[in-house]
This record gives structure tokens, sequence and C-alpha cells, in this order.
């Protein structure tokens, strides 16, 4: 079972930015989904998630700026970040989890994967 993230970069604030989750090795519509970033010297946060029915959870912290999507067709999930602000730099990771909800973060279903860059920043 894999994971792959892609679709970082830099952009300006105020900006937008759709990350990528591919999945392999196992039936993605069988699991639920969650994005977590880090940044350097902080802790990781729990930012985004999706169930297997397509329920999803935000953090107050991204809350009416990031959407969260799949399509299984596609082994995909997608991060839509909107309104991007320069405290959203991280490194953004995707990983299958037990359940979505608050603390979906530390219920992992495997390991996160290696990862893809947001800098926000004029």
């Amino acid at each position: 079972a894999q994971l792959v993230e892609s679709g970082g970069g830099l952009v300006q604030p105020g900006g937008s930015l759709r990350l990528s989750c591919v999945a392999s090795g196992f039936p993605l519509d069988s699991y639920a989904i969650g994005w977590s970033r880090q940044a350097p010297g902080k802790e990781r946060e729990g930012a985004s998630c999706i169930s297997s029915e397509g329920a999803t959870y935000n953090a107050d912290s991204v809350e009416g700026r990031f959407t969260i999507s799949r399509d299984n067709a596609k082994n995909t999930v997608y991060l839509q970040m909107n309104s991007l602000r320069p405290e959203d730099s991280a490194v953004y990771y995707c990983a299958r989890i037990w359940i979505c909800g608050v603390g979906f973060s530390r219920g992992l279903i495997g390991s996160w994967g290696q990862g893809t860059q947001v800098t926000v920043s004029s």
C-alpha cells in the first residue's frame, strides 16, 4: 500500500493550490483519508479528512479555506487550498486513517506519505 502526494509549491498569500494524494496497492474507496501538515519546529497538525462515504472534517485553522474531495475512480484524494496564508506553509502529508473527525491524525493505518512542500510567501 502506498500514497504519494504532489502539487505543492510556492504561492503568494491569498493564492491557491491543489494537492493530490494518489493511492496504490489497496482499494481507496474502502478507506478514510486524512491530510496533515508539519512546519519546521512545530507539531504535526491534522488539517482535513474524508471518510470512505465522503463525509469531511476540517480543522478550525483551515475551515472555510480548504476543501477535501476524493475521486475513487482515479484513486486520488485532493486538497483544494484557497486564501492561503504564510502560516499554512508546511510539508503536507496524506495517509489512511481509522476515523475521520477530531484527532484523526492520531489514528493512522500504515504511515504518512513522503509529503509535498507548500510555501506561502510574497
